[in-house]
């Protein structure tokens, strides 16, 4: 194996000298720069990644921490997350937390051990107290960890306003919301809240119907939707998540309710899953693509210690569909 050792003497340098080049980092003169490459080039010399990182004390990999990668949703911002990620020519790392125990802190410990540059968090933490006094660069994917750490989010008052109005033109007069465990801190919230308001100051009926923690199985979403149509029968109007309207879109054809000429569903998320069955749900989508290539953003700028003063929040958008 051909060491940088057998570079530095092929080139008549030192060690060190041919580290700068490597590195990119110094001041190299043209004419060594030059002297070294060829020898790189002639001894066909495959600098160790490993070595490099250690020198930069850096490992060009980021922890990405979610509750499910089954869930639509996450999917979505799994694949968008490690293509941004590969772009910047950095690694992902993935945890996912759903049904283990300690998987969360190990990943905070493997932070602070320095195995890794920083972290997207986007789990479903009830011990947020982990991410205190942590100096290590943490972005939040739509969680709310601390006041230290930055939250990338879709504005989700705008999303539960657009929700809230396409019902609201439908004629709804009792909407039923399924909403995610209220225990977990997270942004997201604001769009139930914010439908909830203007469907009720314009007079409508607005329960909610809030889902176990950690949920997010389709046999999980056809549970609650079986339970929303026993509790609210008369319900006119249903929106929450993606797989949760997908479950009621099943369960009212089971029922006998007609969507949408008796009842309204909208969906909120907007992954591929509203537009899989043979009847397009409306939906209120998230920009999971512009939202993961933000949160790659704004956490590389954070490994490199560099300023970024773009925006931290992105708008959602309206997709039109058959369900309202």
């Amino acid at each position: 194996m051909v060491r940088i050792k057998d570079v530095a003497r092929e080139a008549g340098v030192a060690a060190s000298t041919v580290s700068l080049v490597m590195n990119k980092k110094g001041y190299v003169s043209e004419a060594t720069r030059a002297k070294v490459e060829a020898a790189m080039k002639k001894l066909n010399y495959v600098p160790s990644e490993v070595a490099r990182n250690l020198s930069l004390n850096r490992t060009n990999t980021i922890g990405v921490i979610l509750p499910s990668i089954s869930h639509p949703f996450f999917g979505e911002v799994v694949e968008a997350l490690e293509a941004a990620l590969y772009e910047q020519n950095y690694k992902m790392m993935l945890c996912c937390t759903q049904h283990k125990e300690n998987a969360e802190r190990t990943f905070v410990e493997m932070l602070k051990r320095r195995t890794m540059d920083g972290i997207i968090m986007g789990a479903h933490s009830l011990d947020v107290s982990l991410y205190d006094n942590i100096k290590q660069p943490i972005v939040a994917f739509d969680r709310f960890l601390n006041e230290d750490i930055p939250i990338v989010h879709c504005d989700h008052q705008q999303g539960g306003r657009m929700a809230a109005e396409a019902l609201l033109n439908q004629g709804c007069r009792h909407v039923v919301e399924i909403v995610g465990y209220q225990g977990v801190s997270t942004p997201a919230n604001e769009y139930h809240f914010m439908a909830a308001d203007i469907l009720q100051t314009h007079g409508a009926t607005v329960h909610m119907l809030e889902m176990p923690w950690n949920a997010f199985t389709y046999s999980d979403f056809m549970d609650a939707a079986r339970e929303l149509f026993q509790k609210y029968p008369e319900a006119d109007g249903i929106w929450g998540a993606d797989l949760a309207i997908s479950a009621c879109l099943n369960v009212a054809v089971s029922v006998g309710r007609k969507v949408p000429e008796d009842l309204k569903l909208v969906a909120y998320d907007g992954t591929a899953v509203t537009r899989m069955g043979p009847q397009p749900i409306t939906a209120v989508r998230q920009p999971i693509e512009g939202l993961c290539r933000l949160a790659v953003q704004k956490i590389i700028h954070m490994v490199n210690e560099e300023q970024d003063d773009s925006p931290w929040v992105l708008p959602p958008a309206m997709l039109k569909g058959e369900t309202c």
